[in-house]
């Protein structure tokens, strides 16, 4: 049997390639949207994709299963509970597929969403023991896949009961050396506490995931699933994403490449209504095309562009270098947002040499922050946190809105007050800050180093 996993840092998103050496036959699960990867590791093993099947509909990404069957004959299964708008081969519970040496078992595994799956690899050119669980959310390493995000608290409720019977009645039953590949791995919101590593053992999660001490007691792991106060904030865009994965994505085709824009075009779309998105670092930022949105390519990318940027606008980009066009381009259709009209040529060096305006977004450290602090008291600072990192230590004076709330609350935060934005590093607080002057805010201030900077110089906090 060959196996690979293809991990997204951007989403937190581990995707896997099984392939039957004996018959060259492989399947793809929980597919990401640009599929040539999985294409070029086919024509690298000598394989041909034959099926591809999602775990779930998931809410933090779109898959990318619709694109597989016009390049081949691929057929898409999923289980016998999922309602998708697209056609499938239904399997359920415990149905099984063969290619060759590979046997893939079919297991319904609700608790994270109803119609959840996961799939039990068997190698039978090795024997007759599973060998690998791919778990989607069913599992994750020391966590468990949140239950919450699919309506109120009794279909939170419900979700966790079946968490239990899952664990209980599917996964906990197989043996201690059984392999566990999740889908949600680290840098996904689909969990408060997901480790470092990007695959486990039944045995490991046994022993050692402290949610499965609460399996003897299921009104424990209910009450622990009901408890939300620690989870990371739910992006505004994750919603539309599990619709677009149960309708079934539109297809990409072909893609053009947005073209380069020079200055005097690159400000005729901004004045159409086009959203300018400043790629740049936050150091960069401070200098930039008047009314940017800024989000710093980087592994952050995707949850902060999707949770402060509207559907229904076009996208022109400022970059650092022109080979990060693609990259960000990936990234926006990863989370279903159109490709971008154009970028500008030449960056901001060609913006500003052209006499355009520029705002400013002046940038503190945290002494000046803490200066500022102490002198004025008026002085607001925005925390734009996850709820965990707010709970574990905070500036006492400090206002707490996640920035997954943010473009929802911004009512909340007065013109007449100076506002300083702060994270844990800068990057989060750089997006918050250029949303704020975005909208008219006459005095932001974004904190370079944020929480880690002022903590690691010993400034006073509180929980």
């Amino acid at each position: 049997m060959f196996f690979k996993q293809f991990y997204l840092e951007s989403l937190g998103h581990a995707s896997y390639f099984v392939g039957s050496e004996e018959t060259g036959e492989a399947l793809v699960l929980d597919v990401r949207r640009d599929v040539e990867t999985y294409f070029a590791e086919a024509r690298n093993q000598g394989m041909r994709i034959r099926y591809a099947c999602d775990t779930h509909q998931h809410n933090d990404y779109l898959t990318g299963i619709c694109e597989l069957p016009a390049r081949g004959d691929i057929e898409l299964l999923s289980g016998a509970r999922a309602e998708l708008g697209y056609p499938t081969r239904s399997l359920e519970d415990g149905a099984r597929l063969e290619m060759g040496e590979v046997t893939i078992e079919l297991l319904h595994t609700p608790g994270h969403t109803p119609e959840h799956i996961s799939l039990l690899l068997t190698d039978r050119s090795r024997g007759d023991e599973p060998a690998i669980l791919l778990s989607g959310g069913a599992l994750l390493v020391g966590d468990l896949a949140r239950p919450d995000l699919l309506g109120d608290e009794e279909a939170t409720r419900r979700g966790a009961e079946q968490f239990c019977e899952t664990l209980q009645g599917k996964i906990l039953t197989l043996p201690d050396f059984v392999e566990v590949y999740p889908t949600h791995v680290a840098g996904s919101l689909c969990g408060g506490h997901i480790g470092s590593r990007l695959s486990t053992t039944i045995g490991y999660e046994r022993r050692l995931n402290r949610l499965l001490a609460d399996l003897s007691d299921a009104n424990a792991l209910v009450r622990h699933c009901l408890d939300l106060k620690d989870l990371p904030a739910v992006p505004p865009y994750w919603p539309r994403m599990r619709r677009l994965n149960t309708a079934g994505p539109p297809p990409l085709g072909v893609l053009a490449d947005p073209p380069p824009l020079g200055v005097e075009a690159f400000e005729h779309r901004r004045r159409d209504g086009a959203i300018v998105l400043d790629c740049r670092s936050p150091e960069a930022f401070t200098a930039h095309v008047p009314g940017a949105v800024n989000v710093g390519i980087g592994t952050s990318f995707p949850t902060w562009a999707g949770s402060v940027l509207p559907y229904d606008r076009p996208l022109i980009l400022v970059l650092e270098q022109p080979d990060d066009l693609w990259e960000v381009c990936w990234q926006l259709l990863r989370i279903g947002y159109e490709l971008p009209q154009g970028w500008l040529a030449g960056g901001m060096l060609a913006w500003r040499t052209a006499g355009m305006p520029i705002d400013i977004l002046p940038q503190w450290t945290i002494w000046q922050l803490h200066e500022a602090i102490e002198r004025d008291r008026d002085l607001l600072v925005l925390d734009v946190r996850q709820p965990a990192e707010w709970s574990a230590g905070h500036i006492a004076r400090a206002t707490h809105i996640t920035g997954a709330e943010l473009t929802r609350r911004l009512d909340e935060i007065p013109r007449e007050r100076p506002v300083a934005a702060i994270c844990g590093s800068g990057y989060r607080s750089s997006v918050a800050a250029s949303i704020l002057q975005r909208h008219g805010h006459p005095a932001i201030f974004n904190v370079l180093g944020g929480m880690t900077g002022w903590q690691a110089e010993g400034l006073p906090v509180t929980d």
